[in-house]
């Protein structure tokens, strides 16, 4: 009971997953008495079992193929099992064991459930003592499992709202909670350095017209991709935000206005002659109006240097379109 106390405790006391699974199996692998451990999530991508934690390292993020090895059928099957001997079973796959040489005799797996859907495995490999593994340990394995599971879920959860409150759904790209605090550190940073911040606002021209040709889904996959060749035309210091509908926003630290025009530019040109949704089957081409602002050139508060690079933006948009605008 002072075991499970104590575990209860460890699994209410962090939010981090690796330092859950760490300290829970540490636990584990002291009280059963077992020489090694390791957690598999299931990739809900690929169905593969990734080891997530081990206590070696040769194997972390190494997969197994969906039904491969007992993990494998443990996963498929849903059901704990006690294998005295691998030898004897022919579900048993040595290809972890080549790759960490290491000897697998004897095993415990079983599946980690949320909501009724596996969603790993645990798995405990040979007894210290040699002897093969007891269905108490067994038992045992399963309550501490039923106990973290929820805590996996929970810590997943989490994980999935914190990426949620600085990245925009669709497009995977920053979103505007982000970007305005973005724009607050760097003109920050460019009162310290006496730098320069540049904003530059992109908005496709006549997406309502591809939207209607084409429906919504088509729209929404153009936006995923602009975003994409966005990124290829940037450094790694740079960031893209989607600031809603189909306009983007470029963050340059360190960039003076004839650098920014200069990115904006090749921005124009990558989305001009790019194809988009080739692989889709579909041949699109179409064009953006770009617009840009420079703190502290032109602007000299953060709510300046939006406004600024918008209206920017809406000159090329009301006039030639497919062009580059700046306010110095």
């Amino acid at each position: 009971m002072e075991f499970f106390e104590d575990v209860g405790k460890t699994l209410t006391s962090s939010l981090e997953l690796n330092k859950i699974l760490v300290a829970v199996m540490r636990k584990t692998k002291e009280i059963i008495g077992a020489e090694a451990w390791s957690v598999l999530v299931v990739d809900e991508t690929t169905g593969d079992l990734v080891f997530e934690r081990a206590d070696t390292k040769k194997v972390e993020k190494y997969r197994l193929k969906p039904g491969e090895g007992i993990a494998g059928w443990v996963a498929q099957e849903g059901i704990p099992v006690i294998v005295p001997d691998v030898s004897l079973d022919k579900r048993f796959s040595s290809r972890v064991d080549k790759q960490t040489h290491f000897k697998t005799r004897s095993l415990m797996c079983v599946p980690i459930k949320s909501q009724g859907r596996v969603i790993g495995v645990l798995e405990v490999v040979n007894k210290v003592t040699g002897e093969p593994f007891t269905k108490e340990d067994l038992n045992l394995l399963m309550r501490l499992v039923d106990q973290a599971a929820l805590t996996i879920e929970r810590t997943t959860l989490y994980q999935k709202m914190a990426e949620l409150v600085v990245t925009d759904d669709l497009t995977k790209l920053f979103n505007t909670r982000y970007l305005n605090r973005t724009i607050e550190t760097e003109i920050q940073r460019s009162n310290r350095y006496k730098t320069s911040i540049s904003l530059i606002f992109i908005d496709i021209d006549y997406f309502k017209n591809i939207n209607d040709q084409h429906g919504h889904l088509i729209g929404s996959k153009i936006l995923v991709e602009l975003g994409q060749l966005i990124i290829k035309c940037l450094r790694s210091i740079d960031i893209v935000a989607r600031y809603g509908g189909d306009e983007f926003v470029v963050v340059l630290p360190q960039t003076p206005p004839h650098a920014a025009v200069q990115i904006a530019e090749r921005i124009r040109k990558s989305v001009e002659h790019n194809t988009f949704l080739k692989k889709e089957g579909y041949a699109l081409k179409m064009t953006a109006s770009f617009g840009v602002a420079s703190y502290p050139e032109s602007a000299k508060t953060k709510e300046d240097l939006i406004r600024l690079a918008d209206e920017a933006m809406y000159r090329v948009k009301n006039t030639t379109r497919n062009g580059v605008y700046a306010i110095v």
